[in-house]
């Protein structure tokens, strides 16, 4: 079925797009705009005004545009020889780019401009309309990473087999989507000394880069997991649970429950994601791929 995209399950991230559009007048026009001689009045606050407006009601205009958070909506109107440019820029923090926004409010503005001159000019015309520079969303972070990213998922279940284990089988897919190289695959008891056994196995004997746990976050009498992984923490990074936990908590009142942590032992990352399939796909949604800039500084890079 087509139609508008899925974005709930992005996360917020700055977007920001500049478009432009070239209005050709006539030399007699432009000496009139010169004398500030415009038969409805002043072109470039009218631009400016309905370029705004345009860009906030998009997606009143566009079916299948999302609406969209506008933060800032900037318009330049320049006069040349015999043409008049529009550079619109527009910046939002949301799900999902303002390239539309900003494309939507250069045409209008550049209608705008079409609809003050034409009494007095009988060859204007609209040349061009184009989108000049965007930026914004997860792909600015995907190629942050360090190379070759060595990864384990460890499953903390009384219960589940790997033939049953679903949760870890979702992380080992998003990892692969991301091109890491996955060494190690268990299924362990919900018991606080195997798990601590196994994540010093992966993280001191087989030094492997990037360590996920799933299962044994909640509140249950056996759930053990972010108890030993404190255990063996060198350095906590408490800000990548903390966003686990924001992002799951706009989309259920349960993930608060969730007690997982994430931190550094040695070179190698772990992170605890809840047993859930739903609470693993949204927090690996929210966590890559940023998290793949820990890499560059552990080995000496600095922040950008």
């Amino acid at each position: 079925m087509t139609g508008m995209f899925d974005v709930s399950r992005k996360i917020d991230t700055f977007r920001m797009a500049t478009a432009q559009a070239i209005i050709r007048i006539s030399q007699t026009t432009m000496q009139r705009l010169d004398n500030g001689n415009s038969p409805k009045g002043n072109i470039v606050e009218a631009a400016k005004i309905s370029g705004t407006l345009a860009a906030k009601k998009t997606s009143d205009l566009i079916p299948y545009c999302h609406q969209i958070p506008i933060d800032n909506v900037n318009i330049d109107v320049s006069l040349f020889k015999n043409q008049i440019k529009v550079i619109v820029q527009v910046k939002s923090i949301w799900k999902t780019g303002v390239e539309m926004e900003a494309l939507t409010s250069a045409c209008i503005a550049s209608l705008t401009i079409y609809d003050m001159l034409k009494p007095i000019d009988e060859f204007l015309s609209i040349e061009s309309v184009k989108l000049i520079r965007k930026k914004g969303g997860i792909n600015d972070f995907k190629e942050r990473s360090h190379g070759k990213i060595t990864a384990a998922v460890l499953v903390a279940s009384d219960t589940r087999s790997k033939q049953e284990d679903e949760s870890g089988k979702i992380i080992i897919e998003k990892l692969r989507e991301i091109r890491c190289d996955i060494v190690e695959y268990e299924v362990t008891p919900d018991d606080k000394s195997t798990i601590i056994s196994k994540l010093k196995k992966f993280s001191d004997d087989l030094r492997i880069d990037m360590v996920i746990t799933t299962g044994g976050t909640g509140i249950g009498p056996r759930d053990a997991t972010p108890e030993a992984t404190k255990e063996i923490l060198e350095k906590e990074l408490s800000g990548v649970a903390e966003t686990i936990r924001a992002h799951g908590q706009r989309r259920t009142p349960l993930s608060m429950l969730s007690r997982g942590i994430a931190g550094i032992r040695g070179n190698t990352v772990i992170i605890n994601l809840p047993g859930s399939t739903t609470a693993v796909s949204e927090s690996l949604d929210c966590i890559f791929p940023g998290i793949l800039h820990v890499f560059k500084i552990m080995h000496g890079h600095k922040h950008e």
